[in-house]
């Protein structure tokens, strides 16, 4: 129940999908197209804001960010923080960067809120002691998040090779299906990309890790693993542990709107991953085997 004289401006007739992130001001009605496009209503959750100058009360939507814990033979292996919606490819997709070889991830038998149980018939518990170099402020070395990673993924063989116009416009392929996002303007996302530039899949979450894991859950659950004729593209920058996600998942191209770390393209260049970065503008950097891409 919002405080009275409180405008709601949640998804509707009232609240254009491509109003500038964060606005909370209406400027035309959707259409059916950006209807069938709107945020699922468990990413999204109403708040009220003071609007900036002057003194109008408003609620606007902010994205929904609750933990999530992931099991394995009913034993807790990991938590993490995200936006609800596609638990099991998020599961799945954790545990395959993590070299866990999961075969399936279902909700739990007793319902648990927040929970995902995985199926890893070879899991090793010792693993968690050594294991998951997912946070770039976990303070470990390059060297040894980069031996490690090595162990998980062998170097990307595929020849694929696209054009740099294709390259360029994957991130507004990617923001124009990102309906969280514009109702939000506070999510990562993360698209899979044929050769040909058609949208395979898009996950969007408020941990960019997160929004690849689901990515890649959901490519497993398909049977498209290894990703050896298809392209990912990432809404921020690229630090390591998306490169590492990707190079897991046998991804030969990585893009991204913003930029990479040193790590990033240290283990990009390791892998033989091609990662781009400041895709905009009809320009790319392209930082390693830039011959994939052709000018």
């Amino acid at each position: 129940m919002l405080p009275p004289g409180v405008r709601f401006l949640g998804p509707g007739p009232d609240f254009p999908l491509d109003r500038p992130a964060g606005s909370g001001y209406a400027s035309r009605a959707m259409t059916a197209d950006e209807q069938a496009l709107a945020a699922p209503p468990y990413t999204t959750a109403p708040v009220v804001v003071v609007r900036l100058p002057g003194s109008g009360v408003e609620s606007d939507l902010v994205a929904v960010e609750e933990p999530l814990e992931i099991r394995i033979g009913g034993h807790p292996v990991a938590v993490t923080m995200r936006t609800p919606g596609h638990d099991e490819e998020l599961a799945l997709g954790f545990c395959l960067s993590e070299g866990l070889s999961p075969s399936r991830a279902t909700l739990p038998d007793d319902l648990a809120a927040n929970t995902v149980d995985v199926e890893a018939p070879t899991f090793d518990p010792e693993r968690l002691r050594r294991s998951f170099y997912t946070s770039s402020s976990c303070g470990v070395c390059g060297k040894g998040a980069l031996e490690t990673v090595a162990v998980e993924a062998s170097p990307v063989l595929s020849r694929l090779e696209v054009p740099s116009s294709l390259v360029v416009g994957l991130p507004d392929r990617l923001r124009e299906a990102q309906a969280a996002f514009a109702t939000t303007g506070g999510l990562h996302a993360t698209g899979l990309f044929d050769e040909e530039a058609s949208l395979l899949c898009l996950r969007e979450d408020v941990g960019r890790h997160n929004a690849m894991d689901k990515v890649i859950g959901w490519a497993f659950t398909a049977g498209h693993l290894p990703l050896e004729r298809s392209l990912l593209c990432v809404s921020g920058r690229l630090s390591f542990e998306l490169v590492q996600k990707a190079a897991v998942a046998g991804c030969p191209i990585v893009v991204a709107v913003g930029a990479p770390s040193s790590l990033a393209v240290d283990l990009a260049r390791d892998r033989a991953v091609t990662l781009c970065g400041f895709a905009r503008d009809g320009r790319v950097n392209v930082y390693t085997e830039p011959w994939r891409i052709a000018p």
